[in-house]
């Protein structure tokens, strides 16, 4: 009898060990699934999308306790975002959504992918004028920036649907930066520009009597139907194959530092103004209009499928000459 109670009682220590051992290794994968002191390079443009990290930045310098450490850039043009990624001095950048289609064609999918979108419209048309209509800017010289992105398809495609060219009916003026844009502006008083957000809160207080005539935003809503996507994050795609997890749990922070953004507008806009993104005062009032948003998954994949495909149909070059595969999204 004794023999056998003692039988079972090893039997109990022997499956109680087991289940211990397997907690133990379990703690110890997702351990080794978000790696430690892993640096992600991040690159941003000056503008909604940088304004979005804003809380990621924030809480690296200060060193609170986060999943990685970063290190970050913010840049005036969209062409250092793509030299950092092509040069890997980037792992994740916020750049125009169809750039970043062009650059995975480019590279034949080997560069990136897109992990989520992180701006809708933010462009508006403005002037010192009284334009009611789309087709009473024929004969105007359009100043913007963002040549090769966005901006300029956006704004050729409602030119085009509101029988407009604009290769001949208008004069459409690029210059490198949203500083310069803003400068033709104070300088010419005929000049109608195309300026995103926060710089035409920017305009607004420098330039007395300018006119919000248009939100290509609504204008492209009208126009296709759909929202007018204006930035992505995207991730290379050789440091994804590494860090998977890590760049996982950068979304998670990324995607809180948006809602901190959006829910806390003051504290925000106190961020950017010392990230010298805009100034706080600016800031400020700029945010609700931003349109500074966190969508992925299949959500983000509908919607960029959609937009692109708009695009293509209107300049197969906007794209990069074909849509982009299922590969081109990124999948947790």
């Amino acid at each position: 009898m004794k023999n056998k109670i003692l039988s079972t009682l090893l039997v109990f220590v022997f499956l109680f060990s087991l289940v211990g051992c397997g907690n133990k290794n379990e703690n110890i994968v997702t351990d080794e699934a978000i790696k430690d002191n892993v640096t992600i390079k991040v690159g941003a443009l000056k503008g909604p999308t940088a304004m979005g990290l804003v809380k990621v930045f924030d809480d690296s310098d200060k060193g609170v306790k986060q999943s990685n450490t970063y290190d970050y850039k913010i840049v005036a043009s969209p062409d250092e975002i793509v030299a950092g990624l092509s040069k890997g001095d980037f792992d994740v950048a916020a750049i125009p959504a169809n750039l970043a289609s062009i650059l995975y064609n480019k590279t034949e999918g080997k560069l990136l992918k897109v992990s989520n979108i992180n701006t809708l419209g933010v462009l508006y048309l403005a002037s010192r004028d009284d334009i009611s209509d789309v087709e009473s800017l024929k004969g105007r010289t359009i100043v913007t920036s963002g040549k090769g992105s966005t901006p300029e398809f956006a704004l050729r495609q409602i030119l085009s649907k509101s029988n407009i060219d604009p290769d001949n009916d208008v004069t459409i003026e690029y210059k490198a930066q949203h500083e310069e844009v803003l400068a033709e502006l104070i300088n010419n008083e005929s000049a109608v520009v195309m300026l995103p957000q926060p710089f035409l809160t920017v305009a607004k207080q420098k330039v007395e009597g300018l006119k919000v005539n248009f939100s290509l935003n609504d204008l492209w809503k009208e126009i296709n139907g759909e929202p007018l996507i204006t930035g992505v994050l995207v991730v290379r795609n050789e440091f994804l194959e590494e860090n998977k997890e890590n760049f996982n749990a950068f979304l998670s922070e990324y995607k809180n530092s948006v809602d901190f953004v959006n829910n806390n507008v003051d504290e925000a806009a106190a961020l950017v103004g010392n990230y010298d993104i805009v100034p706080e005062a600016v800031a400020k009032i700029a945010i609700p209009d931003c349109n500074i948003v966190y969508i992925d998954g299949q959500e983000s994949e509908d919607a960029l499928s959609n937009y692109l495909n708009i695009l293509f149909e209107a300049d197969q070059s906007s794209v990069g000459g074909v849509l982009p595969d299922e590969n081109f999204y990124y999948k947790k």
